[in-house]
This record gives C-alpha cells, structure tokens and sequence, in this order.
C-alpha cells in the first residue's frame, strides 16, 4: 500500500479537501476515461444481467469502471470489467477487505486493477464513510450509471453528487415497484435510460476513440485477427481468461472478438 503523491484533479473540487489518498494496484489507470456503475446491494437478477454486459462492454471499449466493491451491483460491476481495469473506491482503509464477502474479489483488484481509499489504512468503515467514498467514485468518473437502487438508498446519495458535479446520470429501465429511486430520477428528467447497451456504449465511446483515449491494447490487438501464438506471446495469461470469458474465439490459429 502507498499514498498518492499528487491528489487526482477530478478530486481537487471536493466541498471537503482530501489531503491523503492511499491506494493499492495500478494508478495508470487513474488516466484512463471512466465510468462508475453503483446500485442496490440486493440487485434482481435482470439488474445482475444488464450490469454485467454493460461494464463489460465499456470495459472492452478502453473505459475504467469505478464502483465500491459492495455487495450487489457494485461486485457484479467489477466483475464484469474484469480486475485489471477497474478502481475500487473503498469506505474504509485498505488494511481491511470489507465486505468480507467480496475479500478475493478485493484482493483480484488490488493485484491487477487499483482500490483507494482516503481513509487511514487500519480504518475500520462507518455509515458515514460510505457517504464520502460515493462522492469519490461520482467525482472520478465522467458519467454514473445507476443500475438499481431504492428511493433514500445510497445510489440515489450518489446521483445528487453527480448532479452537484454535473455528470451524466444513466439507468437501466425497470418495471413499476422494483426499481422506485431510478424511476424516479426517470420520472423527474435527471437521468437518461439505456434501452440499448450495444447502442449506448457506441455512442459514448465516440469520444474516447475522436480523442485517442488511451484504450485496451489486447482489444485493439485483436481487432486485427492475428496469430493465437503471437497473442500468448504478448499478453500471456490474458489470452486464455479472455477466451474462457467468451470475449474471443479461435478459429484456424487466428483470433477473432466475439
């Protein structure tokens, strides 16, 4: 564990200043164009689904996914990005992994990916700090994609700090009664639903790539069908998660994204 140098400028605009940040992994990615996904720690199975295909597919485009390594959403989040490009925000200090139900997912992140916390690393979470690691998820992240979440549920904490810092809000449409907080942003005009995942993560990357953001080199990599064996030999291990994950295909000793 080490503390950040230089506090990020996206964090600078605070109301409260931070004057520590400790992080474990991989800062580069504090660089990279980022999206965070939160929502209900007791997400429906259609909410599970969507999360998953929509972080993964960003995750695909180049783009970082910030969550807060909760229970529910924000675990499905980070799963679907996949450890080495994803930042776990955290409500305590990184000497702990917390929930305990998430400690391997923590650790695949702290390993590949990068948490942080502003919190002293034997800090032990309280309700408060939960309130505070929302509004740094929020602030780091260009847009805020609430999955799921309850009206006065933390998640709906998080689309008034993005309407403080003018970032997008998005949802996912839901049926009466199972979603009220998003419907309810829906329902008030101050948040954009995605009713096409392919659609939504094509638009919003357009920047990225107008921009050359920096984006993922194993995907860009593939884009041109090449060699199994010249991919092993670059990305290593990464080749056989992706295939496992579904993400490509080989056919004929060539690799082709799915």
């Amino acid at each position: 564990m080490k503390k950040l140098k230089q506090i990020p400028s996206e964090l600078k605009g605070l109301k409260t200043p931070i004057n520590e940040l400790y992080y474990k992994g991989n800062i580069s990615l504090l660089k990279k164009q980022k999206v965070a996904i939160v929502g209900s720690r007791r997400a429906i199975s259609y909410t599970k689904n969507i999360t998953f295909e929509v972080a993964k597919k960003l995750s695909n485009r180049g783009i970082c996914i910030v969550s807060g390594a909760a229970m529910g959403v924000d675990a499905i989040a980070h799963q679907g990005a996949k450890s080495h490009n994803t930042i776990a925000v955290m409500g305590n200090g990184l000497y702990h992994r917390y929930p305990k139900v998430n400690k391997n997912l923590i650790k695949d992140i702290e390993q590949n990916g990068l948490t942080l916390s502003i919190f002293k690393p034997d800090f032990v979470a309280t309700p408060w700090s939960f309130v505070v690691r929302n509004e740094i998820i929020v602030a780091l992240s260009e847009a805020v994609i609430i999955s799921q979440a309850d009206l006065d549920s933390g998640s709906i904490r998080s689309a008034e700090f993005a309407i403080q810092h003018n970032k997008p809000i998005y949802v996912f449409p839901h049926r009466l009664n199972e979603s009220k907080g998003t419907n309810k942003l829906l329902k008030e005009g101050l948040a954009t639903a995605i009713y096409d995942i392919d659609e939504f993560v094509s638009n919003f990357t357009k920047v990225e790539i107008e921009n050359e953001i920096e984006v993922d080199e194993f995907y860009q990599f593939c884009k041109n069908f090449p060699r199994y064996e010249d991919a092993v030999k670059l990305f290593g291990n990464r080749v056989f998660e992706e295939e496992l994950e579904g993400n490509i295909e080989i056919q004929n000793g060539a690799i082709r994204l799915v």
